[in-house]
């Protein structure tokens, strides 16, 4: 029954919107706008194929290592801003300038620095992601509770240990909001830096169906971004139950009474 629930949750919404899009399509058809049965038709003759390799892998891994070296530059170097409050003070301003800059418009920048190559649109992924991940791990560090940290230190917590055991848990909530955040930047940004001087991926594919007039074909790729964008939402609630299990229980406790 509890599965059963669930999986209303899961699909219920999903199939009235293609109930809704199956009948609004159902008179005259739309040249700009495919039924769900010729979309349907045309991603699997699109996607389940070569693509997969030749398209869809290569853009996934890129996006997969991008956003984990931002993360985890995101997270060391957060730790190291947070903790000191005078390089907090110093480096504020300029993480502000870097973070109002739009990556795209990095992106000829990268080319003539980084070269056109992988390594390019990996490091566009990494400008756009880190940001978030750097500053809410720098603002999470710095509302960590006084007494917590008073009481930390008489226990004689130090160095790595004390970052171990009292920053990062108690920071933690925040840099998970801040990973939620860099996934759908580096997805955005996944689809940019293949836009540019690119001869795979889907954002160079989505584009060549554009210009080619192949108006199912290119809202198949489109589905393609949505249900990878919808993976990596399954995965991150997945992988942040069991960080913040401990926070979760904290919050239901606290709601309870």
């Amino acid at each position: 029954m509890k599965f059963l629930k669930t999986l209303g949750y899961l699909l219920g919404l999903p199939i009235i919107l293609i109930a809704w899009w199956w009948i609004a399509t159902s008179g005259e058809p739309n040249f700009f706008v495919p039924t769900p049965v010729q979309l349907f038709e045309t991603f699997i003759e699109t996607w389940i194929g070569d693509r997969i390799l030749t398209d869809v892998l290569p853009s996934v891994m890129r996006l997969v290592i991008g956003l984990g070296i931002a993360i985890v530059l995101g997270i060391v170097l957060g730790l190291a801003v947070g903790l000191n409050r005078t390089v907090r003070a110093v480096t504020e301003p300029v993480f502000e300038f870097f973070r109002a800059l739009p990556p795209p418009v990095l992106v000829p920048v990268l080319m003539l620095l980084v070269g056109i190559n992988d390594g390019m649109k990996i490091a566009v992924i990494i400008f756009g992601c880190v940001w978030p991940v750097l500053l809410n791990t720098i603002e999470g560090v710095r509302s960590i509770d006084s007494v917590q940290t008073e009481t930390s230190k008489s226990y004689g917590l130090s160095g790595f240990n004390r970052i171990r055991y009292q920053v990062l848990p108690s920071s933690t909530p925040t840099i998970m909001a801040g990973i939620r955040q860099s996934l759908s930047i580096g997805l955005i940004l996944m689809v940019i830096s293949e836009m540019f001087a690119s001869s795979s991926g889907l954002g160079f594919t989505i584009v060549q169906f554009q210009r080619s007039f192949a108006v199912p074909e290119m809202w198949s790729g489109i589905v393609v971004l949505g249900l990878i964008g919808v993976a990596l939402s399954f995965i991150f609630q997945w992988c942040e139950r069991r960080v913040l299990r401990w926070y979760h229980g904290l919050k239901e406790v606290e709601n309870a009474v």
